[in-house]
């Protein structure tokens, strides 16, 4: 059950809590719950932070929320920072629209084995499309797999060594 600010009551100072809160008056002050819902009458003069906010009415400040749904009679003038936000037509927001950013989980290091230096793909395996291995280096390429990317016969020749003059 919702705690309730009604529609002829002002309340001047923070809220902060753990539950649901309906605004149908007026909050000058930041609001700090789980859930808020701003009413068609209610009013914030201040910052909204919570997991959930459903605007119907006036908000002047910022709000940040994981989910934020602007109705279409509502007026927002501040920045709103979420994960999710929707916007009905017909509502009023004057401010930026910032994605909520999460801190990254770090995954712990997957062991990669390297495979055998003397297994080499086969020509069907090595696709233009990926030219990179998991772990970052070309795949070889081979005189076989370059003529078969040339197409239609064409051959290539492996590059000569540097010590050898090249051939006349």
């Amino acid at each position: 059950m919702a705690s309730l600010i009604a529609n002829d009551m002002t309340l001047e100072g923070n809220i902060l809590g753990g539950g649901e809160l309906q605004v149908d008056g007026t909050v000058k002050g930041d609001v700090r719950v789980e859930r808020v819902t701003i009413g068609e009458t209610g009013q914030v003069d201040g910052g909204v932070f919570a997991e959930a906010v459903e605007v119907r009415g006036k908000v002047t400040g910022s709000v940040t929320a994981k989910q934020v749904r602007l109705y279409g009679a509502c007026h927002v003038d501040g920045d709103i920072t979420h994960e999710q936000l929707a916007m009905e037509t017909g509502a009023f927001f004057q401010g930026r629209s910032l994605r909520l950013q999460r801190p990254a989980v770090q995954a712990a290091p997957a062991s990669v084995s390297p495979a055998p230096a003397s297994v080499s793909p086969s020509p069907a395996s090595v696709s233009p499309a990926r030219s990179e291995s998991a772990l970052g280096s070309p795949p070889p390429i081979t005189t076989a797999t370059l003529a078969k990317d040339l197409g239609n016969g064409a051959t290539a020749k492996a590059p000569s060594s540097q010590g050898s003059p090249p051939p006349r």
